[in-house]
């Protein structure tokens, strides 16, 4: 959501700065920025501690960047291309197409980023939403592991089962829109097809590599600054995966695989590379 369908990762970013400028602190980096995007609150926030070295304790950074986000959030605006890509997803395709909403973001910031814009976020029903603080989704599992996604996919079959008219959706048939490095990570562990349409910033990190970030394999980055935090959440993953002796994650993919796709922008997005008909007399 945030950066592919909103600008607010730019947002983050204001409020980030004017913390770390408040102590003397350069401004955050892409390298960094990078490897937080995406990322669960906690695995972020312990990511960019390490990096940061902030004299102050993580209760007071926490409690200083909350009250910027407060203020900058609720002016968020849809990105180029969103609104007229939900509508026809939503309601104009032809086979019908079933949406919903993965994102990292908890329950209390969403509001603040989403309730002026309900007109754009309305195509998702409350059902069909996963956020990061969703109690369904267990400590230690957010992106870069496939969870968040293959519960949103969960949600839609439940619907699906529900009204019993049409079959039930494999991971497969699924494509995920993703705009961070992590995220793009969890749909393709997913089993799912993926569109990765970074912020500028993003992308000209990740110069030369994109088919790595594609195929799933673009989360970790040797001579990153940081790798330690970054190794720590990997670690905490694998940890949980070993002691309860079930896999967190799922395969990767493969460079130039065909499962990933990049757009720098969701303007004009190409519906039949996908098989899918955009037809507005369905629209009403």
């Amino acid at each position: 959501m945030d950066g592919l369908l909103i600008d607010s990762e730019d947002l983050y970013t204001i409020c980030t700065n004017a913390v770390l400028r408040e102590y003397g602190k350069p401004d955050l980096p892409w390298s960094i920025k990078a490897q937080l995007q995406g990322r669960s609150g906690p695995a972020a926030a312990k990511i960019f501690e390490e990096w940061a070295d902030l004299p102050i304790s993580d209760e007071e950074l926490g409690s200083k960047v909350a009250a910027l986000q407060r203020h900058h959030f609720p002016s968020t605006q849809p990105l180029p291309g969103v609104p007229s890509l939900l509508q026809n997803l939503s309601s104009t395709t032809s086979p019908r197409v079933h949406i919903a909403l993965a994102t990292s973001s908890h329950a209390v910031n969403f509001k603040l980023k989403t309730d002026h814009l309900q007109h754009l976020f309305s195509v998702f029903p409350e059902e069909r939403r996963v956020l990061g603080d969703d109690t369904r989704i267990p400590p230690g599992k957010g992106k870069p592991a496939p969870d968040i996604y293959l519960l949103a996919l969960k949600t839609i079959n439940d619907g699906i089962k529900r009204e019993g008219k049409e079959r039930e959706i494999t991971p497969e048939e699924c494509l995920v829109f993703e705009d961070s490095v992590p995220g793009i990570e969890a749909g393709r562990r997913a089993g799912m097809r993926v569109i990765w349409c970074p912020h500028p910033g993003l992308l000209k990190e990740y110069k030369g590599r994109e088919e790595e970030v594609l195929a799933g394999l673009g989360s970790a980055r040797e001579g990153e600054e940081g790798p330690k935090a970054a190794a720590n959440v990997g670690e905490d993953i694998k940890g949980k995966e070993i002691r309860s002796r079930q896999r967190v994650e799922g395969e990767p993919g493969k460079p130039g695989d065909g499962w990933g796709r990049l757009l720098q922008t969701l303007e004009d997005f190409p519906y039949s590379l996908y098989g899918i008909k955009v037809d507005s007399s369905l629209n009403g």
